[in-house]
């Protein structure tokens, strides 16, 4: 059931990486709703959801949850001191403070240029999270962290997205840099790069090679006719003993 639960996880985090650019460390911002749902139910969400995502996370809030839970007093005294454990993104609510969910929901905009991950119990919020695209839910689902599935909002985004990748510029009216820029606010380097040419050996500093004559060498020895010809080799005759006692005695008979 583990390995289940953790190839979901990788496999909704994939998504979002390879459609809205998130990536390592993931940011995620909590509400109060979640950090009063975690002391509920025991769940330490500085260990637990490293190791449920299966890599690093830096879990954030804002200054107005922070204000929220102080104001609702002794019932959540508990998640305040969470949530205050948590480094704080600005919201640009500052002398103004609103409610925690209209806070995150301001945070997150229309495109979720920043990639949070939202982590929230509340029911109004997450529907309104659903219908922007590349917003990932978090919550506290049989006292354990649960990463939500691509809204129906992501998966068609991510769709028109892939669309028009294969689409030819002329056809789309868009090339994928305008696509990226406009969708994920992605901006490419559009200077153009130059790959370095193999170039040869630097004609200065290879040496030139030097000829017979300079090195003062003998030149080689000319071969003349006569010596071309073969030389006449003769045979030997090997003349047998009786033959040679035979020729002995008829000399010294004469």
């Amino acid at each position: 059931m583990k390995i289940l639960r953790s190839k979901r996880v990788s496999k909704t985090l994939s998504f979002y990486a390879n459609n809205f650019g998130f990536r390592k460390p993931y940011q995620v911002l909590l509400d109060g709703t979640m950090c009063f749902y975690a002391l509920k139910n025991k769940v330490n969400l500085q260990e637990q959801l490293p190791k449920y995502f299966g890599a690093e996370v830096k879990l954030l809030t804002t200054p107005c949850v922070i204000i929220e839970a102080e104001k609702l007093g002794p019932a959540l005294f508990g998640a305040t001191l969470i949530a205050k454990q948590f480094p704080t993104h600005r919201c640009g609510h500052d002398g103004n403070p609103v409610s925690g969910s209209k806070c995150l929901r301001s945070m997150v905009n229309k495109n979720n240029k920043d990639r949070y991950i939202i982590g929230t119990q509340d029911r109004e919020l997450q529907e309104k999270l659903r219908l922007v695209p590349g917003a990932p839910l978090l919550y506290i689902h049989n006292k354990a962290p649960t990463l939500e599935a691509p809204s129906a909002a992501s998966t068609k985004r991510s769709e028109k997205i892939s669309q028009q990748k294969f689409l030819p510029e002329k056809q789309s009216g868009e090339s994928v840099a305008e696509i990226k820029r406009r969708v994920l606010g992605i901006e490419e380097n559009t200077e153009k790069i130059f790959k370095k040419k193999i170039k040869g050996p630097n004609p200065l500093s290879c040496k030139k090679k030097k000829k017979a004559a300079e090195l003062n060498l003998p030149a080689p020895a000319t071969v003349s006719e006569g010596q071309v010809k073969k030389k006449r080799t003769r045979k030997r005759v090997k003349i047998p003993q009786h033959v040679k006692e035979h020729i002995k005695l008829q000399v010294e008979k004469s």
